[in-house]
């Protein structure tokens, strides 16, 4: 089966520098929060122009400490999308906030901001968007919306590591962002990993205490906090992949182009469209079928393994039962729920095997043709 993803692809073709920085952090004995994760934090930092990256456990720990370390807590709502992997949304409820949706734009799959305006209560704090699978969210019109009613930006940038809008990287737009190393993302590691980037200072020396189980000094602790500390072998082999990184988000989108030149004219499919003035990495490369169970079992048929980002908007999630939304309240993200999938994409994915892709959709398209 021709895979949505495989990250070891990545890592293999820069296989030599990675063993070599790993046997670096083996013989120097030093392997949590040490100086492979400072050259990490400040080669983030320089690339997005702002003055701090924190580095955690995870990208959902970096939602998790951004969110409080900006105060937000009980009593607090922050609004964000119902479209979107479930981490958005429990971040909000961990620091004991409440989560506010607010539907998305059918085109572009993320956040709609007018939509966002018409959710601000005496009670908001924050707006949470998310840059949806390598996509930036329309942040002019967020900031705005933002600025008029004193709320906190804090983009989740966890699938689009690399991405630009209006010439600006994606991490240095709001007021802090967070970033996911999982396996598949467009910067990863071998296991979990995520970084905070801000160029608010007292908001990253938070963070930096409460990912320290709440210490500045060893033993002597301010608060209760968190174990959410960076491992060296993680940080040695992100410092590896970010030399390469934005060669694989190129080759991302030569793939994108290859599917938007050879699928535009089926009947069946609607393919992503980006907006202007950005730089879409395509973390996922999601497309919409009104018959997408029976394109799904087909392209299975033909080695094509392909993944549903998301099967159930946030808002109708179990956890969120007494939030008491229903179906029908946010209508786009629950047609997108029942209409998107993705398509293999990622970087080494061989153009012999996107092909394979794309002729067993257009096999697809002819009535008297293979899947009939």
């Amino acid at each position: 089966m021709i895979p949505i993803s495989d990250p070891k692809r990545q890592l293999a073709s820069i296989h030599a520098h990675i063993l070599d920085r790993i046997e670096t952090v083996l013989m120097s004995g030093d392997y949590i929060l040490g100086p492979h994760v400072i050259e990490l934090e400040k080669t983030i930092a320089t690339r997005f122009g702002v003055s701090e990256a924190v580095a955690v456990a995870s990208g959902t720990d970096a939602l998790v400490l951004a969110l409080e370390a900006f105060g937000i807590g009980h009593g607090d709502e922050v609004i964000t999308t119902p479209l979107s992997f479930f981490a958005t949304a429990e971040a909000i409820t961990r620091v004991g906030a409440t989560p506010v949706f607010a539907d998305v734009d059918e085109t572009t799959f993320n956040i709609d901001p007018q939509k966002v305006e018409q959710q601000i209560t005496p009670l908001t704090k924050a707006i949470l968007p998310v840059h949806l699978f390598g996509q930036p969210v329309s942040m002019d019109a967020i900031k705005q919306i933002a600025h008029e009613s004193s709320l906190v930006v804090i983009e989740d940038a966890c699938q689009a590591f690399g991405a630009t809008y209006q010439g600006k990287p994606v991490g240095a737009l709001g007021d802090a962002a967070c970033f996911s190393f999982f396996p598949t993302k467009n910067l990863s590691t071998i296991g979990d990993g995520g970084i905070v980037t801000t160029s608010n200072h007292e908001v990253a020396a938070k963070i930096r205490q409460l990912r320290a189980h709440g210490s500045q000094r060893k033993y002597l602790h301010k608060e209760v906090g968190y174990n959410s500390r960076l491992d060296e072998v993680h940080a040695a082999i992100l410092i590896a992949c970010l030399e390469q990184l934005d060669d694989w988000n190129d080759q991302r989108r030569i793939l994108a182009d290859r599917y938007q030149r050879y699928l535009a004219d089926l009947s069946f499919l609607k393919l992503p469209q980006s907006i202007r003035d950005v730089t879409h990495v395509y973390h996922l490369f999601n497309v919409q079928s009104n018959v997408r169970k029976a394109v799904k079992k087909h392209l299975a048929q033909h080695g094509v393994k392909t993944g549903i980002y998301y099967p159930r908007p946030l808002h109708l999630q179990e956890a969120y039962h007494e939030l008491g939304y229903q179906k029908g309240d946010f209508p786009i993200a629950e047609y997108l729920s029942e209409t998107l999938f993705a398509l293999p994409l990622f970087p080494f994915l061989t153009f012999q095997e996107q092909n394979q892709v794309i002729t067993a959709l257009r096999c697809f398209e002819e009535v008297n043709g293979c899947f009939i």
